[in-house]
């Protein structure tokens, strides 16, 4: 495969495996699935293109260039995204306290802008004389062959979404969110305007068994216990969505008609939810991803605005 071509199927790949990646993280159940094959599927087929693509890289090495560097950079972060995306494919490693999903992920959110630099620095544009039938059967050997890999992945005791199973679940937060100390003495959950006392919350013994979903790779199914949302709700309310915010100021927004299906968790496997579990109060979404999963609630604000008025993945 000549050079030109390599690197406009590899542009096409990436893009593939970081789109399929991105909306595999907002999916769940059967969706998230066949979305996750395509996404193991492009990156079985970037790994293939591999020895093709170190023929134009040693090429190009050999003639002076500014901006090497960060041709380099590009190709290091993106062997470390697919090194370990299949390291969490056979099991899911954990390196201190971040898992292989969280380099996976990470790496690929850092070479973006390489990414971008790269098409524009160096554009690559297919030709109607590469349209061919030698081509276009070269194409479809390629895909047969990561539709192969893909097979021989391990797929273990995954969830649709790739995640593996995990006995309990795992005290975790978005990002850059610290575990908060809370004062339950002064604490109070504002719901729509009316302050809820932690003593009155426990009153209730509303309870789902649902699969917390974490887009670190890993699920656990838990028996969570507290108080459906919409008993909180002053009635006949006129909003189009609830703003479930945390301490750390993390949010996510739902529909109000959502709220039904929405429990505000203060225990968890019949015992009281630990800090790293969200204490005293936490929300859970059941057949929603973990970071809907908003820890640490201290206020649910009616508003006008709709549920999807907000970035697909928190920006805090």
């Amino acid at each position: 495969m000549r050079g030109r071509l390599t690197n406009v199927a590899l542009l096409g790949l990436l893009a593939v495996a970081f789109a399929s990646g991105w909306v595999a993280f907002e999916l769940s159940g059967q969706p998230a699935r066949a979305v996750l094959l395509v996404h193991a599927a492009a990156g079985v087929a970037i790994v293939l293109l591999v020895p093709w693509k170190s023929l134009v890289a040693r090429r190009g090495l050999r003639r002076p260039r500014t901006m090497r560097w960060a041709s380099l950079v590009l190709a290091a972060g993106v062997a470390v995204s697919l090194v370990f995306g299949f390291l969490h494919s056979f099991g899911r490693p954990d390196v201190g306290y971040l898992t292989a999903m969280d380099f996976h992920v990470g790496a690929a959110i850092g070479v973006l802008p390489f990414v971008v630099w790269h098409v524009l620095a160096r554009p690559a544009r297919l030709r109607p004389a590469d349209l061919s039938r030698r081509n276009f059967l070269k194409g479809a050997a390629l895909l047969g062959a990561s539709a192969l890999g893909v097979a021989a992945v391990p797929a273990a005791r995954r969830a649709p979404t790739g995640s593996f199973e995990a006995a309990n679940a795992i005290p975790t937060q978005w990002m850059f969110d610290s575990t908060p100390e809370v004062d339950i003495q002064t604490f109070q959950l504002m719901v729509a305007g009316t302050a809820w006392r932690y003593d009155d919350l426990l009153a209730f013994s509303d309870s789902v068994t649902a699969v917390l979903d974490c887009t670190g790779g890993w699920y656990s199914e838990q028996a969570w216990e507290g108080v459906w949302l919409h008993r909180l709700l002053p009635p006949g309310a006129s909003a189009s969505s609830l703003n479930v915010r945390s301490i750390t100021g993390y949010s996510r927004r739902f529909d109000v008609d959502e709220a039904q299906r929405l429990l505000l968790a203060t225990r968890l496997d019949g015992s009281p939810l630990d800090t790293g579990h969200g204490y005293p109060v936490r929300l859970v979404a059941p057949g929603k991803r973990g970071f809907t999963w908003v820890k640490w609630v201290t206020s649910i604000e009616e508003e006008g605005l709709p549920w999807w008025w907000q970035p697909p993945f928190p920006l805090q």
